[in-house]
């Protein structure tokens, strides 16, 4: 069985989910003389390193309908989010990105997939405080741990739970978090970097007490 295979399996894609991943596929490929949006190494191996790994992000936390994804850029993870949750009415994935060509990508991907997204095209800290109703907050590669939770703030004090893909060294990413009362942290096995982690943040409840 192909890494590919495997992580299809392990996320249970279905059919319909593999033949939106394949028309965003399409698309990254299409748009790819965009300046960073994806590297020329990882379109040599666009499913594992960014579809698949970008997939676990809603994954692990299957039930929440409203997203907000920062730095959205070619749209992992925000995008994907959408496409495996392209089939219930209710849920909208916000893509938050301050580049208008790589916004541009973001809304032709959206609208050719039949994807329900707002892109906004805005610098995170001008717009993250002024969304409502959001359950979860991505982003991926973006940014250490500790300017991810200051960018996401507005959301996670709202109740948001915080979902940020890491790979190796996350532990070191994760010293000011672990000493902060105002948050409590859950991480995750990655299931595509054998070195990497799903790391989950909350607002700690004051009634929780101090757990450290």
């Amino acid at each position: 069985m192909s890494e590919r295979e495997r992580l299809t399996a392990a996320l249970g894609l279905k059919p319909v989910d593999l033949e939106r991943l394949t028309a965003y596929e399409a698309l990254v490929r299409k748009w790819s003389n965009i300046k960073n949006l994806v590297s020329t190494s990882a379109l040599n191996d666009l499913w594992v390193r960014h579809l698949l790994d970008s997939a676990q992000v809603q994954r692990a936390l299957p039930k929440v309908k409203l997203w907000a994804d920062l730095g959205s850029g070619g749209g992992f993870p925000g995008l994907v989010t959408a496409i495996l949750l392209a089939d219930d009415p209710d849920a909208h994935v916000h893509l938050v990105e301050s580049d208008g060509r790589k916004c541009a990508f973001l809304r032709a991907v959206s609208r050719e997939t039949g994807l329900r997204t707002t892109v906004h095209h805005a610098r995170i800290e001008d717009v993250a405080g002024d969304l409502t109703g959001i359950e979860a907050v991505s982003a991926r590669a973006l940014a250490d741990m500790d300017q991810l939770v200051a960018w996401s703030f507005p959301l996670l004090e709202k109740g948001a739970i915080g979902v940020f893909p890491k790979g190796k060294g996350h532990l070191e990413e994760l010293t000011n978090l672990t000493r902060d009362s105002r948050f409590k942290l859950d991480l995750r096995p990655s299931i595509s970097q054998s070195d990497g982690a799903l790391v989950l943040v909350t607002k700690r409840d004051p009634s929780d007490g101090d757990l450290s």
